[in-house]
């Protein structure tokens, strides 16, 4: 089947890019799909102990490749499954090897600016208490160490620099958020080229998402809303400065940063 994935860092635009990308009738994503987990619990347990003497490498990944194509086997042969799941950059590896012609696109955010984001959204809903956090954690400086130590963000940016340094790095594509606000034409352009799809005349307004019912789960209303209109505005973080600069940074800049010549669109 034809598969690529979407992963990297949380609010770095991949909602946006999917939305984008699912204007073209060749290409079906949308919110993140449990496929990943399905796929790391079947391995988990075909690797027990008890397990593992009896089923080779080449049924474990004959499995793995199973639960895939009949996850997407309402699809037809013409059209690209996009599987959406930040789990997928510590998978690197075992898609290397199970589908070697595939990518992982990763959209990637300075962290400092992906805090500002969160917290943005859980100022924004004051009255609520995300289930992103533990009940006991109530301030700005306690969420930014939830949040890099054991939460959302840290365990992403793991996965993706495990990714990164890898000897299976060739199968990224790194979408910079920035970028992608600034400049979707191009990015996407260049996307398309590293994926060899043929041009595709995307439209960047009318982009307007909500998942209203995944988002009210968390207590998180707006985790996965877009605007109509792509927003490139600059704006001042709402961060106390010594928390920006301790998050302010982009691993993923300069070739001492990118041994692998990790592509950058």
């Amino acid at each position: 089947m034809n598969i690529h994935f979407l992963s990297g860092l949380p609010r770095s635009g991949s909602t946006l890019l999917g939305s984008i990308l699912s204007q073209n009738p060749i290409i079906s994503t949308g919110i993140s799909t449990p496929l990943a987990e399905i796929c790391s619990a079947a391995l988990r347990t075909m690797s027990s102990a008890e397990r593992a003497q009896v089923i080779t490498d080449e049924q474990r990944g004959a499995i793995l490749t199973g639960i895939i194509t009949n996850y997407y086997s309402h699809l037809g042969h013409t059209v690209t499954a996009i599987d959406k799941n930040r789990e997928w950059c510590q998978m690197l590896p075992a898609l290397a090897r199970l589908y070697p012609q595939s990518k992982v696109i990763c959209c990637i955010r300075n962290p400092a600016w992906i805090l500002d984001s969160i917290e943005r959204l859980t100022q924004n809903n004051s009255l609520l208490q995300s289930k992103m956090f533990p009940p006991d954690i109530n301030d700005v400086y306690q969420r930014a160490e939830y949040l890099f130590k054991t939460g959302l963000i840290g365990s992403s940016m793991r996965a993706l620099r495990q990714a990164w340094f890898s000897e299976n790095a060739d199968r990224l594509v790194a979408v910079p958020y920035e970028a992608l606000v600034a400049s979707p034409e191009r990015v996407l352009g260049r996307l398309y080229d590293a994926l060899g799809w043929p041009p595709f005349a995307h439209r960047f307004d009318g982009l307007s998402h909500d998942e209203p019912e995944f988002d009210g789960r968390l207590f998180m209303p707006g985790l996965h809303k877009i605007r109509d209109r792509i927003d490139n505005v600059a704006r001042r973080t709402i961060l106390p400065p010594e928390i920006f600069a301790q998050y302010n940074m982009e691993f993923w800049n300069g070739s001492e940063d990118n041994p692998r010549n990790v592509l950058i669109v």
